[in-house]
């Protein structure tokens, strides 16, 4: 792989950005340059904006004797799916966190080159600054004839968000959060027998600005070009998440099966991982893995709930499948379903450059 700090990268990455909207940091890692952000004195322990959760209830177990340094081997922000708590991990600490109280789930997580967090919390989805105000906000139906959900959301330059709003029907919506124009609302196809809540899960905008869907319960991944032709389809055991990479394979977390595949544009296989067989036993998690997230060298990330504080909440493994880093700190974090490593480079929002 190339110098990520190289010369040639970095004009790349800088005229991508212009395109965007998005400022040229002064590293690779731009999220790391903000993290100051959130521990300066202006930043409330607790604001005006969050909603005091209630104490987990998990077993606390922390096991010291996992592959890797523990909370220490990676900055990042951390959510899960059943612990209403967003989590920013630093050296080793948690060093930021905000409560969203009781009700629906996290999903997907985003910190900006700015410092600003988007995330979707199925009833709604949102973004904050680091002292915790809310800039934007979008809400979901919550009549019972025209329910609706949000899974996944993703940042596009820093004005503008793409969300996948379950629903009868489901649509892919793009939004200017500074002028509030909607400037993508398209249906999605699904069966006309399907439910809400299992209708997709990741969604993710290309570098090639295409989509790519997952349908959980649809048991598909399909890429969808601007005109939202379909121009790309896998089929795989409820896909929870899929993401393109930079080499442009597509890489997938089959739920059900607890498997995660990296296939290529013929839909062959170019690497996979299965969390129950390819683990030692004393690794393994105890609920399979959602998503993941694939690092500039070549390693996976995989998250998972833990079983309220049973298992693992994060495995790191190398391209040869050697096990790295396990995580299982249930006194600082809860279970985990999505994950952003900060120093890992790319402009997460320019599309394509964030790997997660």
């Amino acid at each position: 792989m190339k110098n990520p700090s190289s010369p040639a990268i970095l004009s790349t990455l800088g005229l991508i950005a212009s395109l965007v909207g998005a400022p040229l940091a002064s590293a690779v890692t731009p999220c790391m340059d903000v993290l100051h952000l959130f521990t300066a004195e202006n930043v409330p322990a607790f604001a005006p904006t969050e909603i005091k959760i209630p104490d987990r209830g998990t077993n606390g177990v922390t096991r010291s004797d996992l592959p890797g340094k523990g909370l220490a081997q990676h900055p990042m922000l951390y959510v899960g799916e059943n612990c209403n708590r967003m989590f920013l991990v630093k050296d080793g600490k948690v060093i930021w966190t905000f409560d969203t109280g009781n009700g629906p789930e996290f999903d997907d997580v985003w910190m900006l080159s700015n410092g600003n967090i988007l995330y979707s919390r199925m009833a709604y989805v949102a973004m904050i600054s680091p002292d915790k105000k809310v800039l934007w906000r979008y809400d979901c139906n919550s009549s019972k004839d025209k329910h609706t959900e949000v899974h996944a959301c993703q940042p596009i330059g820093l004005d503008k968000v793409m969300f996948v709003e379950n629903g009868q029907p489901p649509k892919l919506k793009v939004i200017n959060i500074k002028t509030g124009a909607v400037e993508v609302d398209h249906e999605l196809p699904i069966e006309a027998s399907q439910g809400v809540h299992g209708q997709f899960r990741r969604a993710r905008v290309t570098a090639q600005g295409t989509y790519l869907v997952s349908y959980l319960v649809g048991n598909r991944v399909v890429e969808y070009d601007k005109d939202f032709k379909e121009i790309w389809k896998y089929e795989i055991n409820q896909p929870w998440a899929a993401i393109r990479l930079k080499n442009g394979n597509t890489l997938i977390t089959n739920e059900k099966d607890s498997l995660t595949r990296e296939v290529n544009s013929k839909g062959e296989t170019i690497w996979e991982f299965n969390c129950n067989t390819d683990l030692p036993a004393e690794y393994r998690f105890t609920s399979p893995p959602q998503s993941c997230t694939r690092l500039a060298n070549g390693n996976t990330i995989f998250t998972s709930r833990g079983k309220n504080g049973e298992g693992p909440q994060l495995i790191e493994v190398t391209p040869e499948k050697k096990v790295v880093w396990v995580l299982q700190d249930w006194k600082a974090l809860g279970d985990g379903t999505a994950v952003q490593i900060l120093d890992d480079p790319g402009i997460p929002e320019v599309p394509g450059e964030s790997e997660h």
